[in-house]
């Protein structure tokens, strides 16, 4: 490999968000298992294609905010802003990334992921990355985009969108959205504030903000519960496990509402929340497929 195309996959890994794209298509993986409740060759196609599509909307995320980008701290050294890519290279990046998505799905799945990829993608771009101009609150909406994935991958394994299932599974990830960004905000609320984007930080204070995030927290605690109301986990041994990780994620957010609030430490408290999904996702699996 030339140096030259290293740079471009490194651009093009850091435009897709890579870290931020693969989890993305773990619950449409998850989501494949849960319908399918089997793992084989055709998880590989809907997982690809919306690791794709999610990189496309990244990609192209980045050029919507470059001007915004160019203002906060957290951004600045982005591939666009830092003057490594042009910002009509990044959109033929994020346009070769969604065609080869669409092309996955459309051609090697079917056109019900298609469509449910498609609405994702537009979602994201079309809907909440202008809704984020306008309201602090876009953050609510925009979390539909997590609930879709994991039903590209339902869908992908002959599951059908009306099942209570996939609601329940869609609904699960859709709340888990919410107290990430906002974790996100604590931090960063104040250079989106310098950037233009409506946040927050200027109509809450940071106690209430930290309240409210525990709210959604428990939120999701209280959905991850209603996963066995659903079928979504059947096991003796699977419903123990998701009370112990359920009842944990509340407790290790406790200081969002103590008097040691303010010592909260957004990163790691940013990576548990992570954790308690990926253990989630991973025991949904080892459940459905035991």
């Amino acid at each position: 490999m030339t140096n030259k195309a290293f740079i471009y996959l490194k651009l093009s890994a850091e435009l897709g968000k890579i870290r931020i794209s693969l989890p993305v298509a773990l619950t449409t993986f998850t989501g494949y298992i849960l319908s399918q409740g089997a793992i084989d060759p055709g998880i590989i196609l809907p997982t690809l294609g919306i690791f794709l599509l999610a990189s496309g909307a990244s990609a192209l995320n980045q050029v919507q905010e470059k001007d915004m980008d160019t203002r906060m701290n957290r951004t600045f050294r982005r591939p666009i802003p830092s003057g490594r890519i042009t910002a009509k290279g990044a959109l033929v990046i994020s346009a070769i990334f969604f065609l080869t998505g669409s092309l996955i799905l459309g051609l090697g799945v079917g056109w019900l992921p298609l469509v449910i990829g498609l609405a994702t993608f537009a979602w994201y771009n079309g809907i909440y990355t202008y809704l984020k101009r306008y309201t602090a609150f876009a953050v609510v909406p925009g979390s539909v985009v997590g609930a879709l994935p994991p039903l590209v991958g339902w869908t992908a394994a002959g599951g059908l969108l009306s099942d209570p299932s996939a609601m329940m599974i869609a609904f699960f990830f859709f709340i888990g959205q919410i107290p990430h960004f906002w974790l996100i905000l604590l931090k960063y609320g104040k250079e989106y504030e310098m950037a233009g984007f409506p946040s927050i930080t200027a109509i809450f204070t940071p106690t209430q903000i930290k309240r409210l995030t525990f709210t959604w927290i428990a939120a999701t605690s209280v959905s991850a519960m209603l996963l066995p109301f659903f079928g979504i986990i059947q096991s003796t041994w699977g419903g123990w496990i998701l009370m112990v990780l359920a009842v944990a994620l509340v407790l290790s957010f406790s200081n969002l509402i103590g008097k040691r609030g303010e010592e909260l430490k957004v990163k790691s408290s940013f990576i548990r929340i992570n954790i308690f999904y990926l253990l989630l996702m991973i025991l949904m699996c080892a459940d459905r497929l035991a």
